[in-house]
């Protein structure tokens, strides 16, 4: 989850309504046809937790690495470092990855890594016309993929705003686009792998308030975009006091993506396997061992992996820790109150801590779970829904 895109698109526009008309947007009624409905309250119980998951996200302050080089006889093709915005650019960024490593005309290609960017580089690689086999140690569900929140954040620490450089926001834009317009294609297929769900802003701050602290917590220098997908981004909806079911003064509702990462990561592989894919388990220690493979092009997509491998350490580690309640078929909305983040997906409620700022997590490699923790962020969503019944 990331804090900018769960405040949604519109945050400005809505904070801006207050300087005109002379009624502010929490004082004007809400249309009559779009009013919240039913908000099924969530069991946020710590004996409800069923497991506590933590992923490295593969941090790179230039942006993702996406450049050819030459290991031994194989072209590789890099295609890693996307922060927390894998799933959400993973089509985008296999079709740059593809075009390089068509450029050589291949018949077939070497996928290394079987997350999110390896399954959709070895799809795009497909339809390109090659023959693709994906060699990895894991496979879903036993990759850090897995342990995503399954929300579409595009620029969720992406890269630094200092440090990607003045043509990045164009390729991101690009880059964005694309995925957006492939993982529409998913929606309204069998298992619901993408759907469309609400995410709710909760805060006693009113809109200008809430713009000034999201500015705070822009200090940590993360590049967002925001701006250049205005054109594919829902816009937000402010409720104030007595017109929306929550304990707080505010709720600030916008409409978002969501994967349901098992039935999604089933989805792609049954995708690739129909095909003639194929999996081959492999582990590779140096980038030597590429010289084992019978393909001649490879498309690198290791993710946090490339740091050991190719001796990368530009990139970074973002530690993220989930909760994972039970789920409740009736929870299909998001929330965000006091920087937790929640989300009900039909495999799991996800509640996970976001801290002060996008640099929580940041250069922390633990992968240890952190119970305490856990049950700090379910107690704070128990709170919020217990002040909700009363």
């Amino acid at each position: 989850m990331h804090r900018r895109r769960f405040l949604g698109g519109g945050l400005a526009a809505v904070a801006g309504a207050n300087l005109s008309g002379g009624r502010s947007a929490a004082q004007r009624p809400m249309p009559m046809f779009d009013p919240i409905g039913t908000i099924t309250p969530i069991r946020a119980l710590v004996d409800r937790i069923f497991r506590i998951t933590v992923c490295l996200r593969p941090f790179r302050a230039q942006g993702p690495r996406l450049d050819v080089e030459r290991v031994g006889r194989k072209l590789v093709v890099h295609n890693y470092g996307h922060g927390g915005s894998g799933w959400s650019l993973s089509w985008g960024s296999a079709e740059i990855a593809v075009r390089k490593a068509m450029m050589a005309h291949p018949r077939e290609i070497a996928v290394i890594g079987a997350g999110a960017i390896g399954l959709t580089s070895a799809i795009a690689a497909q339809r390109a016309g090659a023959r693709v086999t994906i060699y990895a140690r894991d496979r879903f569900p036993d990759v850090p993929s897995a342990r995503a929140t399954g929300s579409w954040t595009p620029d969720s620490r992406i890269a630094m705003a200092d440090a990607a450089g003045p043509e990045f926001g164009s390729l991101w834009s690009v880059m964005a686009h694309e995925s957006y317009a492939r993982w529409q294609s998913f929606v309204g297929l069998a298992g619901q792998p993408v759907l469309w769900s609400d995410r709710y802003t909760l805060s006693d701050l009113p809109p200008d308030e809430m713009r000034a602290e999201l500015r705070r917590h822009d200090v940590a220098g993360f590049a967002h975009f925001s701006d250049l997908i205005e054109d594919i981004s829902p816009r937000s909806q402010l409720f104030g006091p007595g017109a929306h079911p929550f304990p707080t003064r505010y709720a600030l509702r916008n409409s978002q993506m969501t994967f349901n990462i098992a039935a999604l990561a089933h989805q792609l592989t049954q995708d690739f396997l129909a095909a003639g894919g194929r999996f081959e388990a492999v582990t590779f220690e140096q980038p030597s061992d590429l010289g084992r493979l019978r393909e001649k092009v490879v498309i690198n997509c290791t993710g946090y992996g490339a740091r050991a491998l190719f001796r990368d350490e530009s990139v970074r580690p973002v530690r993220g820790q989930i909760a994972w309640l039970l789920p409740q078929s009736t929870v299909d909305y998001g929330l965000f109150y006091r920087n937790v983040s929640v989300l009900g997906r039909s495999d799991g409620i996800v509640v996970q801590d976001m801290g002060p700022d996008d640099r929580f997590g940041l250069d922390s490699a633990d992968e240890r779970p952190d119970r305490e923790a856990a049950e700090a962020s379910v107690r704070r969503i128990a709170e919020l829904f217990g002040a909700m019944a009363s």
